[in-house]
């Protein structure tokens, strides 16, 4: 296990799913800006369904940051409906070296 998630506990790994008014307001650039300066990595996309999808992984608290980000915050023109968590679970080894926006 590296030095950084000795550090700071766990590594954790979850899913997202973000409804509302998600799309066309920038949401991506802002998650991944945020993602950037909280240090966890992963990815995050539109679907055809209108919502914004993704995944985070890095140290616990620094994904619970995140979590807590996509629930309430998001980009200053969107409007969050809810934010659905699924796969919550501890890793072992970080699957991406970055945090990047998928189409």
């Amino acid at each position: 296990m590296s030095a950084l998630a000795k550090a700071s506990g766990a590594l954790k790994s979850v899913d997202y799913e973000v409804f509302g008014r998600v799309q066309g307001v920038c949401f991506r650039m802002y998650t991944e800006e945020e993602a950037r300066k909280l240090g966890v990595v992963g990815w995050v996309k539109n679907t055809s369904q209108g919502t914004v999808m993704g995944q985070v992984q890095g140290p616990e608290d620094k994904v619970n940051a995140m979590k807590s980000w996509l629930s309430k915050v998001g980009s200053p023109s969107s409007r969050i409906d809810r934010t659905n968590f699924s796969n919550e679970k501890e890793i072992s080894k970080l699957d991406f070296s970055g945090f990047s926006t998928r189409y």
